[in-house]
């Protein structure tokens, strides 16, 4: 069956989108008698569907929407620069916009992080990290270092390579065989600590250390890079123990091991600082990046490599040989710039870093839920862990995630003014991360929703 298919405007978009939008991640069976959510602005701190319903954006879009919704700057920023030069590539070749940002990003970057590889997205840039990381112990004598390290329950992106290094088995078994050499190693999900469990530092040097046997266990020939989030994402917002990074930092200098940060997420203010490393005090080799550069504009992603990796491919005859065709597109590039004015003219790190307290406070009131077991986080980016039984820490079942989570809470949130993410891909947790402009009215509204559903949702259990 097809929905009207006059292109006049007049259509039912929902039905319009059952039949032609393959949407992302999705069920699309689940929509075959339900309508799809279709939003068609944003102002601030929120979006409005098709029927002019109010919700707040408390995942900016998807970790984007860094300087709000409906930005006029942002989008003259684009059209001035469509219409100058609409596109080039940078396939030997540069325009204005894409060296302005490269400097830019170099500029902020930490340590001699000064390279700037451009892609269209975050899968993209961890894509290319693993095969420059491996192109570049070709050329300094390790041929044999190809594999890398990350973390359970970690997402990296879907592209081959980003997919194996993610690891969420669920999401890799209907591609696989995937990228071989892609090993894992426990999280830093303190709340479900298998050693050390009250004691922070200890669990943080426990939590390294097991980066440094599985690259003894693979053998230090064979490793390339290890792969980490500064907070990780997937699993529900895991923040680092204090010294993990800069015990991580030691294992890989001392194996001749690269470390990549992928800030896909945590990069650009989410954290409080433009650069997630930043906020925890270590330097990497590559930073992977890309949502937040642009506040969603336009699209855009980076790895942003150092001199040393570099330096080969800056003599001699070595080509990197990889690319993207709108990587470091003009207008994009163009966005990203007048995207990083607003966060120096209106302090938008300054103001993370003044508020996270204040929004780890306030949804840290949930806590008084049965259903509610841990909040954590940092910065505008929490998750909040859902559990059957506090005092035992005892999870969902499958059937019960199914039920619970998307059966209800994903619907009731959103329905009740709340645009949210209900995740069960580690344990179930409720991810926010609103735009960084975000207030405590903000704050308390998204409390005083999550309150009433789940407070609803724990009836069902």
């Amino acid at each position: 069956m097809t929905h009207n298919k006059d292109l006049s405007g007049n259509k039912d978009l929902s039905g319009t989108a059952r039949d032609h939008l393959w949407m992302h991640f999705t069920r699309m069976s689940s929509y075959e008698k339900a309508p799809v959510p279709t939003i068609a602005r944003g102002e601030g701190t929120h979006i409005y569907d098709t029927d002019g319903k109010r919700y707040l954006d408390g995942l900016a879009g998807l970790f984007v929407v860094q300087a709000g919704h409906g930005r006029a700057e942002l989008a003259e920023a684009a059209h001035k620069q469509a219409q100058e030069l609409a596109f080039f590539p940078i396939w030997s070749y540069a325009h204005p916009k894409a060296v302005e940002l490269a400097e830019r990003l170099a500029h902020h970057a930490p340590g001699d992080l000064n390279k700037v590889f451009f892609t269209t997205g975050g899968g993209e840039a961890v894509e290319t990290a693993w095969k420059l990381a491996k192109q570049f112990h070709k050329l300094t004598g390790n041929p044999g270092k190809y594999k890398v390290v990350s973390r359970n329950v970690a997402y990296h992106g879907t592209p081959h390579g980003a997919l194996s290094i993610t690891g969420l088995p669920g999401l890799k078994a209907p591609f696989e065989p995937l990228v071989p050499g892609a090993h894992k190693v426990p999280n830093t999900n303190i709340y479900r600590a298998p050693a050390h469990g009250d004691d922070p530092v200890a669990f943080g040097r426990w939590a390294a250390d097991q980066i440094e046997q599985q690259i003894l266990f693979e053998g230090p020939e064979t490793v390339a890079a290890v792969f980490l989030e500064p907070v990780q994402n997937a699993g529900g917002c895991f923040p680092p123990p204090p010294g993990y990074f800069q015990r991580v930092r030691e294992i890989c200098d001392q194996y001749d091991v690269l470390l990549v940060s992928d800030e896909v997420i945590c990069a650009f203010g989410r954290l409080g600082t433009l650069f997630g490393c930043d906020k925890f005090g270590y330097v990497p080799d590559i930073i992977t990046c890309a949502k937040g550069m642009t506040s969603g504009y336009s699209p855009i992603g980076a790895a942003i490599v150092s001199d040393r990796l570099a330096e080969p491919f800056w003599k001699g005859d070595d080509t990197f040989l990889h690319g993207y065709t709108f990587g470091g597109h003009p207008v994009s590039a163009a966005v990203a710039l007048a995207n990083l004015d607003i966060f120096e003219r209106e302090g938008l790190n300054q103001h993370v870093l003044d508020n996270e307290s204040a929004f780890l406070e306030t949804l840290r009131r949930l806590l008084d839920l049965p259903i509610v077991g841990d909040v954590r986080g940092n910065g505008f980016f929490y998750g909040i862990e859902l559990v059957k039984d506090k005092a035992t820490k005892e999870t969902f079942t499958e059937e019960e995630s199914e039920r619970i989570l998307y059966g209800f809470l994903s619907k009731a949130l959103f329905e009740a003014g709340l645009y949210c993410r209900a995740d069960d891909r580690g344990d179930p947790v409720i991810q926010l991360a609103p735009p960084l402009i975000a207030d405590q009215s903000v704050f308390d509204e998204a409390e005083g929703i999550l309150r009433g559903v789940l407070t609803e949702a724990w009836t069902k259990l």
